[in-house]
């Protein structure tokens, strides 16, 4: 199969579109006939050596398409369904995936639609449950613009929680739109939330690792209320919790998802969709960061 890869660190010119063996999937896996898989921040890292040092990677951590194998001891799809999911192996940008983790397309979604949801709805389903967001809690979300922080946005709505997101001023009335009061980010955060909310705030979630831990973590009354998914060295710094799938992922969010877009209460944008074989393209894009909703590879 076709697959995107790379064999050293460096720019988007180290990806390359290489063969690989088909995959076969293990018990509880499927594996699919991948139509869009997702491309993320953490993508590019891995391609300059921020993250997993060894040689030579593959890429992609989700994808959607059509069931053509199950392993053993599945029996909640069939051949030929539509999924999405998680890929463990990290090699979902490919003509062909193992899901680890998968649900259901749903109805009303396409493959590009379904592709753009595993990794953001449960990063930011993980914060929030870190965070213990609910009903009457008001949260803070630093970049709520992007793929994770539209969802997290969302999905804090959808539980009663009052949301305030920083973003760029072209992004306000989308922010307003996912039911967010929105703030420019930048010098002056803490006085401008405080206009909004004077008492500061319960919760406070960085998506965007912009170097603001210590304006959240006062505005928030102390860093245990605040999580970081993006500043590993601010987190350790101010000790601020850092989200990380290493102590388990909210993989409920899968699951759970499909209802919310059915009933209209969940929506994450495909931003851009690009062929496999321009992904040092999409690689380009990502990395300028200022993508509202998110990057997708078509495949197949």
């Amino acid at each position: 199969m076709k697959a995107v890869g790379f064999s050293r660190f460096g720019g988007p010119e180290v990806l390359e579109i290489v063969d690989l063996p088909d995959p076969h999937p293990g018990r509880g896996q499927v594996r699919i006939a991948v139509r869009a898989a997702g491309v993320n921040p953490s993508d590019w890292k891995k391609r300059k050596g921020l993250m997993n040092g060894g040689l030579p990677q593959t890429m992609g951590y989700e994808a959607a398409g059509v069931v053509d194998e199950l392993g053993d001891g599945v029996a909640d799809v069939a051949i030929g369904d539509r999924v999405f999911g998680l890929s463990a192996e990290g090699a979902a940008q490919a003509e062909l995936a193992v899901l680890s983790h998968y649900a259901p397309i749903p109805s009303s979604l396409d493959f590009p639609g379904a592709a753009a949801l595993p990794a953001a709805i449960e990063t930011a389903t993980r914060a929030l449950d870190q965070l213990g967001v609910g009903s009457g809690s008001t949260l803070l979300i630093n970049g709520a613009s992007g793929s994770v922080g539209a969802a997290a946005v969302q999905l804090a709505v959808v539980r009663g929680a009052r949301v305030i997101g920083t973003a760029g001023p072209a992004n306000h009335e989308y922010l307003r739109s996912l039911g967010a009061e929105p703030v420019a980010y930048g010098e002056g955060l803490a006085e401008r939330v405080r206009g909004l909310t004077p008492d500061g705030v319960d919760l406070a979630l960085d998506v965007a690792g912009s170097g603001v831990l210590a304006e959240l973590i006062e505005l928030a009354g102390g860093p245990q209320d605040v999580v970081t998914i993006a500043d590993f060295g601010g987190a350790q710094q101010y000790g601020v919790r850092f989200s990380s799938g290493d102590a388990g992922r909210a993989l409920h969010a899968l699951a759970d998802i499909g209802e919310l877009i059915e009933s209209g209460r969940f929506s994450l944008p495909v931003a851009q969709t690009f062929p496999l074989a321009e992904i040092a393209q999409a690689h380009r894009v990502s990395e300028d960061g200022h993508v509202r909703g998110k990057l997708v590879l078509l495949v197949g």
